[in-house]
């Protein structure tokens, strides 16, 4: 994020998207009902879900999924023709605006609305909305990024801000919502096949020299394998072994028929977790980890706060801590690693991570830290990009409409798009462990209109089929009106039913996020 979560109630104005923030950041989402409906900020929600925050909304744009790029350069065109964007701001602070504004010319609203189902007046209010707001933040999640175009969209999603100056003040800003608690501080500790701690990239020399003079080794200058790269080496027979460590791949990649042939293949899987999960049971060596209670540490939350966590009681068994076997694995390889605690690492990370350099234990103490925090005398970071952009001027990148990879036909005629539920968690390793949340939430379930059902003679709770290209699963129907007609919704929580046998393993070329949210289906009823 680029501001900070208690930063979002000064905003005038929400653009909320790819995210049902209600079910899946329910505490960030509390941030923006109070300012909707006790400060009389605006709202407007993009989604092809009739999701809670529509009730919120002044204006809700049901797009069909996969066409984020053309409503949000729509706004753009709106923003120009009507004198809305803040020339000041493009001018002092930017460059390459004429590119994009060449490419939204033709995104009119009505243009718009033959590619994404949006009234063209509807365009029109929510971006006077956007464009008119003193402070106008924008909220996203994974419904922006798992698409062939996920890269785009964020990029568009930065053009919309940077056109109307909306960076770098309170209120505004660019903010991705992180779909785990520490997804964050494991991509800053260079947990990325490309890059290093603070996302230096391996292939440049004088940003592997910090990390090199402090770890004493030459570290390699090429990046690594990205998941479906792994994935790919493993069915081919060039990756040989694979270390899973706090990941569920048989539940979270799709087409899991293919992941389940590639782990197959590995002469050794080892995984490293608190449960044995789906991926657990294809391993040779299973390590158990200590969960969060049980150890020391840091997390990094999804507004780049960094905050001390503690062990309340001891891990069972023979569990250890994560560092703890890492260690201990690389000195069997022949390192000469002597960490004695926690601590010890975090003092590493401020000499190789210069965002960290002032994050220690003592000043993180009982209030976390934002980074950039340069020194032990620095403040932290609450918003970014208030005086200038790391790379000097912001810059306008152009984008185009991309289709889905798979959009419906004659045999597969409806869309799905997958995601979550409030009351289960990603793959469901832990949450479906609880017995009061499974209780809410027993079975798999396919939402899909009444329309729809009607024509196909289904009736509520009814077991159907839901086929694709790539295999079939057997769910209940839930009827109701929170998805448009054509488009269905399965979320990804359950093994038995596992909705990522069905999903397309396509790829945005640039980050290679799988494109989760838009694939073809077909629905009949169950045998």
């Amino acid at each position: 994020m680029t501001n900070s979560i208690a930063d979002i109630e000064e905003a005038d104005c929400f653009l909320i998207t790819g995210t049902n923030t209600t079910e899946n950041h329910p505490v960030i989402a509390t941030f923006v009902k109070r300012a909707v409906t006790q400060r009389g900020a605006k709202l407007i929600l993009a989604d092809p879900r009739n999701i809670d925050l529509a009730r919120f909304a002044t204006v809700w744009l049901r797009q069909k999924p996969g066409t984020d790029i053309a409503w949000i350069n729509g706004m753009m065109h709106v923003i120009i023709e009507e004198g809305l964007a803040d020339e000041a701001f493009i001018s002092e602070r930017t460059e390459n605006f004429d590119a994009v504004k060449d490419v939204v010319k033709k995104y009119t609203p009505e243009y718009v609305e033959t590619i994404t189902g949006i009234p063209a007046e509807d365009l029109r209010k929510a971006a006077r909305l956007y464009g008119q707001a003193d402070a106008a933040a924008i909220l996203y999640a994974m419904g922006i990024t798992q698409h062939i175009t996920g890269t785009d969209n964020v990029k568009s999603c930065a053009n919309l801000a940077m056109i109307t100056g909306n960076i770098g003040r309170p209120g505004t800003g660019v903010n991705p919502l992180r779909g785990q608690n520490n997804v964050q501080g494991a991509c800053d500790m260079g947990c990325l096949p490309g890059t290093l701690p603070a996302y230096k990239k391996v292939t440049e020399a004088a940003e592997r020299k910090i990390c090199e003079e402090v770890w004493g080794v030459a570290l390699p200058d090429k990046p690594g394998l990205t998941i479906p790269k792994i994935m790919e080496g493993a069915r081919k027979g060039t990756v040989k072994a694979l270390y899973v460590m706090g990941e569920n791949p048989l539940m979270s990649d799709p087409d899991i028929t293919h992941v389940e042939d590639a782990l197959s293949k590995l002469d050794l899987l080892v995984v490293q977790d608190i449960f044995l999960n789906e991926t657990a049971e294809f391993a040779h060596v299973v390590l158990p980890t200590a969960a969060w209670a049980e150890k020391e540490g840091t997390f990094t939350n999804t507004e780049r706060r960094v905050q001390r966590i503690r062990k309340a009681v001891d891990a069972p068994g023979q569990a250890l801590t994560d560092w703890d076997i890492i260690a201990r694995i690389a000195n069997r390889l022949g390192a000469d690693w002597n960490y004695a605690e926690a601590r010890e690492i975090m003092d590493e990370i401020n000499k190789t991570t210069p965002s960290y350099g002032g994050i220690t234990y003592d000043r993180i103490e009982k209030i976390g830290l934002q980074w950039p925090c340069l020194n032990p005398e620095h403040p932290g970071s609450p918003i970014l990009h208030s005086v200038a952009f790391t790379r000097g001027k912001g810059l306008f990148s152009p984008c185009e409409h991309i289709p889905p990879a798979e959009e419906p036909d004659a045999t597969y005629p409806f869309i799905l798009t997958t995601g979550r539920i409030l009351y289960q968690y990603h793959t469901a390793t832990m949450s479906r462990r609880s017995r009061g949340l499974t209780s809410r939430t027993p079975e798999v379930f396919v939402e899909m209109n009444p329309a729809d059902a009607q024509r196909l003679d289904i009736s509520q709770g009814e077991k159907l089929k839901i086929s694709s290209r790539r295999g079939s699963i057997e769910v209940f129907a839930e009827v109701n009106d929170r998805c448009d007609e054509g488009v269905v919704f399965i979320p990804f929580h359950f093994s038995e039913a596992a909705v990522n046998r069905i999903t397309n393993p396509v790829f945005d070329p640039v980050a290679n996020i799988p494109e989760y949210k838009v694939c073809a289906v077909n629905i009949e009823k169950a045998a």
